[in-house]
């Protein structure tokens, strides 16, 4: 589907927006069959390590674990190697894209599978100069295959991160799962207001208010957005022998709306 009808179709369905906003940035992944991510917009992190959660994957940055599919949509495929180790990738827009005070919105299908756990979030861009959380996180949707009716939007900063995080569920009925279809989920960020949604229902909102006493909100800087597919960890659990590879994520679009033209490029 172009890109212009696209947005032409979803604008029927948008959420209510600010006063004179405006498409800031924004990806449609309309590229052909097997290429990489624009590197325009979107750079890697790359290794393994467990990154703070006992994942076990090795992040790439080889089109085997990001790759367009040629309609319309990237995936983010999370590989098991005949050793039994794991490959997936981890995309950034940081020194390409970084804004603040916007409206995220993004069509994305999960991949279904235990100790699967994709997700679509943004950090501060004061990382890593300024250690987390004080730099903030701001988790757009978050998904781990344990939990298949449920998705989760959540923040992190100092003094309610990790376990202490503020967050909240959306979670479908009847005991439906997130991987049988694509989804949106959205993220609305003002200067004193994080609220989310899942295909335009609101579910969660996070205000100054909600914080621990004494605790800082740092939600006031330019941010930058990742995309990733982790496998294991403390939260998921880790693949069983349920759990079918190569997991997919597949990003249909995303899409940045601000007020201001509050932006900062490279």
């Amino acid at each position: 589907m172009s890109i212009f009808l696209k947005l032409a179709f979803w604008s029927i369905f948008s959420l209510p927006i600010f006063a004179q906003e405006r498409l800031i940035w924004s990806d449609e992944f309309n590229a052909p069959r097997g290429t990489r991510p624009d590197p325009s917009k979107w750079g890697y992190d790359l290794g393994g390590g467990g990154w703070g959660n006992r994942e076990l994957q090795v992040y790439t940055d080889r089109a085997e674990n990001a790759r367009h599919d040629g309609k319309g949509h990237l995936q983010i495929r999370a590989v098991k190697g005949s050793g039994g180790t794991f490959t997936s990738a981890r995309l950034k827009t940081k020194g390409k894209f970084e804004a603040k005070y916007i409206r995220v919105v993004s069509r994305l299908r999960v991949p279904k599978g235990q100790g699967l756990w994709p997700a679509l979030w943004m950090l501060g861009n004061t990382f890593p100069q300024e250690e987390w959380p004080n730099c903030s996180e701001i988790d757009i949707m978050e998904y781990i295959g344990k939990t298949p009716d449920t998705t989760y939007g959540t923040v992190h900063g100092p003094g309610y991160a990790g376990k202490e995080a503020l967050s909240g569920n959306y979670k479908l009925a009847d005991g439906k799962s997130f991987g049988d279809g694509f989804h949106t989920y959205a993220v609305d960020w003002t200067p004193d207001r994080i609220s989310y949604y899942v295909d335009n229902k609101p579910y969660h909102t996070v205000e100054p208010k909600h914080l621990p006493a004494g605790a800082n909100w740092v939600f006031n800087r330019a941010a930058f957005l990742l995309l990733n597919l982790a496998v294991g960890g403390e939260w998921p659990g880790f693949p069983d022998d349920t759990t079918r590879f190569p997991g997919v994520f597949e990003i249909d679009w995303i899409r940045v709306y601000q007020k201001d033209l509050n932006i900062i490029r490279k």
